[in-house]
């Protein structure tokens, strides 16, 4: 049994949004929606958000779930949009709760809680099973570039979130609050021992030199073959991704996201004159 899918690119992130569903009963679900976010004026809009809407409408799809492959760096979600328009249940990795303690000491939120596990409908284990409709899914918790991440194995289909992108392209970095590179490698080690006909889509296309068009479906015999993994042992490639990510710049949209999906994308908590804000540490 083959899920369909449909998915929309983000250009301004460079995020991929899919929408898988079931043929026969029309069920779907929302893998990593995406609000489209303006970090010059702070101003959000729902552009992205409506083109996935309009084609679950149009389709004559019903959502059931919007799933979150892990709390995005660098964009942030739509999920609570697209659940007002559609329905659906947002759910993310049961691990959220080790995020938001990361996090909340970053931001320096008081007494913890401004934020808490219960702003996602449902919390996945390592190996829960669920339901689209006829379709089967199963939850693999894929640690690493955070410690939340988990893929979504639909059928044939794996969801793999930031975990790896496409073969010529690499892997994600480590290097966030939560990271490790070593439980990277051991998490794509997972992947990569799915079957390999399994197709594994990507959350995000950087179109690497020598690629004329963006590409976010691949399978597990291609992946194998990724310029990060094929032929490099665990050390070797501890020592390249701790490197590699030594050099790479902050995400422009890393403390807005950060702030807003670990609530399950709703806002901070306005202030007395109405108005949410983000913070930015300064160091």
């Amino acid at each position: 049994m083959f899920p369909e899918v449909e998915s929309f690119f983000d250009t301004q992130t460079n995020t991929v949004t899919h929408c898988v569903w079931d043929r026969a009963s029309k069920a779907c679900a929302i893998v990593d929606p995406v609000l489209d976010y303006d970090p010059k004026s702070g101003k959000t809009a729902t552009d992205s958000a409506d083109k996935v809407i309009a084609f679950v409408k149009s389709e004559g799809l019903s959502l059931e779930w919007l799933l979150e492959s892990h709390v995005h760096a660098d964009h942030i979600t739509a999920a609570p949009h697209v659940k007002a328009a559609l329905g659906g249940r947002i759910g993310i990795g049961e691990h959220i709760s080790d995020v938001q303690d990361a996090w909340n000491s970053i931001f320096n939120y008081k007494e913890g809680l401004e934020t808490d596990p219960s702003a996602f409908d449902h919390l996945f284990k390592d190996g829960d099973t669920f339901n689209i409709g006829t379709l089967n899914a199963r939850v693999l918790y894929t640690p690493g570039h955070t410690n939340v991440d988990v893929a979504y194995l639909i059928e044939d289909s794996a969801f793999v979130g930031d975990t790896l992108f496409m073969p010529d392209y690499g892997t994600a970095r480590a290097d966030f609050p939560g990271g490790d590179a070593r439980q990277l490698y051991r998490s794509i080690k997972r992947l990569l021992e799915l079957p390999d006909h399994t197709r594994l889509y990507m959350c995000h296309d950087y179109l690497p030199e020598g690629r004329s068009e963006y590409r976010w479906m691949t399978t597990v015999a291609e992946e194998r073959g990724n310029v990060h993994i094929n032929g490099m042992s665990e050390d070797a490639f501890v020592a390249m991704r701790e490197a590699r990510d030594k050099s790479l710049s902050t995400p422009t949209l890393l403390y807005p996201s950060l702030q807003i999906n670990i609530r399950a994308g709703e806002k901070p908590p306005a202030e007395d004159n109405g108005i949410s804000y983000v913070k930015i540490p300064i160091e």
